[in-house]
């Protein structure tokens, strides 16, 4: 049985974010193809639930199923456990897990997105032997596109940096499809059970994202009307594999404005 716990702060908007459709140059993108995933380089049962299962440290368990991802793709795995996960989920936030038990910690109170992929650009997560993963930059996806059914920057920027970090307003009919080994599907009615962050990593028949230990299949009526953000990753491992420059994205741009963001 699957303990269902969540973490992911109410979405936030900031005009100033960098957005993913500024560095879109004239060029086309590499085209993702229709059968894509990049989950496959990680064995079954080897995400963990980092924590998740008693925590609301999901912003922080799906940052390290993203750099345990983006590592093994560049053939640098590193490997996460809780403790880990954990200690940033308390840096960044004061969670302290001895103030209280899973369920009744006040101090178990979940994690603003943006705050936290701040967080990874400048500190960085760490994993199990001590070493600090930072991403280059996080790039707003424009959400009004993905709730109108259009996921070409999601499929493009997941393509293209290995994963794309959501936000998810989760009904509870997703636990009992997840309990089930069934696709996410948009359910009519269905409570919100809580706030949840997932990297998106493949797509075959449907959007896949990683949550709770293991690759969860979403239609795409679920992604429409529960996502209520997205970011594209940028991950300099990733990019040593997949080329620093990739037709179509305009990384010079993107490493002048963070400099002048520095």
């Amino acid at each position: 049985m699957t303990t269902f716990r969540y973490g992911k702060a109410d979405a936030t908007h900031d005009d100033r974010d960098f957005k993913f459709a500024r560095y879109r140059t004239a060029e086309a993108l590499p085209a993702p193809p229709n059968d894509w995933g990049y989950d496959n380089v990680i064995q079954k049962g080897g995400w963990g639930m980092l924590g998740n299962d008693q925590w609301g440290d999901c912003v922080w368990a799906g940052a390290a199923h993203e750099h345990l991802l983006t590592s093994t793709v560049a053939g640098n795995p590193a490997s996460f456990d809780d403790e880990g996960v954990l200690s940033d989920y308390s840096a960044a936030t004061g969670f302290d897990p001895n103030a209280g038990p899973p369920g009744s910690n006040p101090t178990d109170r979940g994690s603003n997105v943006r705050t936290a992929l701040g967080y990874r650009r400048t500190t960085g997560i760490v994993d199990a032997n001590g070493q600090r993963h930072k991403i280059g930059a996080y790039l707003a996806l424009d959400i009004g596109k993905i709730q109108a059914g259009d996921f070409s920057e999601v499929a493009e920027a997941a393509y293209l940096f290995g994963a794309v970090g959501v936000g998810i307003q989760v009904p509870q009919s997703a636990e009992t499809e997840f309990g089930k080994g069934e696709m996410w599907s948009y359910v009519q009615g269905s409570p919100n059970a809580g706030g949840h962050y997932v990297p998106i990593v493949a797509h075959r028949k449907h959007i896949e994202c990683v949550t709770w230990g293991r690759v969860q299949p979403m239609g795409q009526r679920f992604v429409s009307h529960y996502v209520d953000e997205a970011w594209a990753i940028v991950n300099p491992d990733f990019l040593d594999v997949n080329g620093k420059n990739p037709q179509g994205f305009d990384m010079q741009q993107l490493q002048a404005d963070l400099a002048q963001l520095n």
